[in-house]
């Protein structure tokens, strides 16, 4: 079983007992998240594809850790006129783990 939800205008396949990386909640570790926007479910051949969502559906999860990911580099330049910048980010993010999905 399996489901593709929308996280933070972001889509995600999902199966139970799946750990992931979405965009930073601002909640406490140990606590849960129920998402209602399910754009598709799959439970063997018994496929429902909402339009845009399916209606009744839901997936419920547990919020991990926070974190940050890994830095990436921003480099500017500009040929022949000696112009760099060099930033760097970080993205946050929540690591939830899938519970159950009901639908």
């Amino acid at each position: 079983m399996y489901a593709v939800v929308k996280i933070k205008n972001q889509q995600f396949r999902v199966t139970p007992d799946l750990r992931l990386q979405v965009p930073l909640f601002d909640i406490e570790v140990g606590e849960t998240l129920n998402f209602d926007e399910v754009l598709m479910v799959s439970d063997g051949d018994d496929i429902k594809v909402g339009s845009p969502t399916v209606d009744g559906a839901s997936v419920s999860a547990e919020v991990l850790n926070h974190g940050r990911s890994r830095k990436i580099v921003v480099f500017k330049k500009k040929r022949r006129k000696n112009y760099r910048r060099k930033n760097g980010h970080r993205q946050q993010f929540t690591e939830i783990k899938i519970t159950g999905i009901n639908g």
